[in-house]
């Protein structure tokens, strides 16, 4: 594979202008036309979010334009149109993920800097004369995490992303397929043989986009689930109950009632006596509540940890593991896709088919709005924002005059 096209900075173009007899001499609106995004010569001009170490949010991100030159052989020029802010793309900024993005120069920064972001939508701007799966106008998502998705345009090989039918879509959709649909989708296939027509499976964090997809799915196969969710006050949370219950959930209940004495009880009532298995427990909260949430799996069940956003430890009882004999699992999607990239891309178009079938609703998002002019404190302070409280739905960067 050829090395990619390094970027060059804005300066570095006007003084090569400057000092080359053969090019004509530069002036500012030569070099970049804001309307269009890109200058006489080619170049694109990009934004990006970067970061040169890892740490507290507002300490270390920053914004950061440079320019994008002509793809060759098989490289891409791409315009981002969606992409989404994912808990874990802000625990790779704070340094408490276990992978990071590559922090590189290749942007121009004169020390190495990362760009955070694993999903997006992006459109293709242009293609090096190499490029054989896509071209001019496709649409196209990172192949695996790692790409740096928070920034207008970027430059990568045609290998580093996989062309998606934008037909009956919206960016948004195409951006948001990658993680959560496919972690709900994987770990109900996967563990003790996958959930079958009839069998129950129970989920923290039932709200989250991975809990939604998990409870649509879930009823597409026959499968029933009892969701567990945060507890909030008065109508509120009657009204994120109605709102699971209309996506397929069986039964919707707080933290607090899963904690409860007689709850388990409740589940042997709601599964007919015990006679129908809970088989499957999916945990992305952790601690104490989760190991209720355990408590009511049946013998030989799965319980499946795929985050731990309480940061508290899980105490599991020796009866569980002798005398019920549950199975712990760890579920990471970014690894699992890494060996199995065949399986996710099937997996990824299976969702996507289903959202223009109109069977697979979307998680709602708040939408944030990157324009050209955009400012990096409001940048900035929407990524911190996702840290804090309850949120009315996934943030996701909307890409507009870029």
């Amino acid at each position: 594979m050829p090395p990619p096209s390094p970027s060059v900075s804005l300066r570095s173009i006007q003084r090569i202008a400057l000092t080359s007899s053969s090019l004509p001499q530069l002036t500012a609106s030569h070099v970049l036309d804001r309307r269009r995004s890109i200058s006489t010569y080619g170049y694109t001009q990009a934004k990006a979010l970067i970061y040169p170490k890892q740490g507290s949010i507002p300490d270390v991100l920053d914004l950061h334009t440079h320019s994008i030159s002509p793809p060759h052989s098989t490289l891409l020029t791409l315009r981002t149109l969606s992409a989404p802010l994912n808990p874990a793309d802000i625990n790779q900024i704070q340094g408490t993920y276990p992978t990071a993005p590559p922090f590189t120069t290749s942007l121009g920064t004169p020390t190495p800097h990362a760009v955070p972001g694993n999903e997006a939508c992006f459109e293709v701007l242009s293609a090096g004369s190499g490029a054989q799966s896509v071209k001019k106008g496709d649409w196209v998502i990172p192949r695996a995490t790692g790409l740096g998705t928070w920034r207008t345009h970027l430059q990568c090989p045609e290998e580093q992303v996989v062309r998606v039918e934008k037909e009956g879509l919206d960016s948004k959709q195409a951006a948001t397929v990658s993680v959560n649909p496919v972690t709900a989708w994987r770990m109900l296939k996967d563990f003790g043989g996958g959930v079958k027509e009839g069998e129950w499976f129970i989920q923290n964090g039932a709200n989250s986009g991975v809990g939604r997809a998990a409870i649509q799915l879930g009823r597409m196969w026959g499968v029933k689930s009892i969701a567990v969710v945060r507890g909030r006050p008065g109508e509120e949370g009657e009204k994120l109950k109605r709102e699971l219950e209309e996506l397929g959930a069986d039964k919707v209940v707080s933290d607090e009632e899963v904690v409860e004495k007689g709850f388990k009880d409740k589940v042997k009532e709601w599964t007919n006596g015990g006679r129908e298995r809970v088989v499957l427990g999916l945990n992305c909260v952790g601690g104490d509540a989760a190991m209720a949430m355990a408590k009511v799996l049946s013998t030989g069940a799965h319980m499946v940890t795929y985050g731990a956003m309480s940061k508290s430890p899980m105490r599991v009882g020796a009866s569980m593991l002798i005398f019920k004999d549950i199975k712990f699992d760890g579920f990471w999607v970014s690894r699992w896709a890494d060996r199995h990239p065949e399986e996710k891309r099937s997996t990824v178009e299976s969702v996507l088919q289903l959202i223009r079938e109109g069977k697979f609703k979307d998680v709602p998002m708040v939408e944030v709005l990157w324009n050209w002019d955009t400012k990096k404190e409001d940048l900035v302070d929407v990524v911190q924002g996702t840290l804090e409280g309850y949120r009315k739905g996934k943030g996701i960067f909307v890409f507009g005059d870029t």
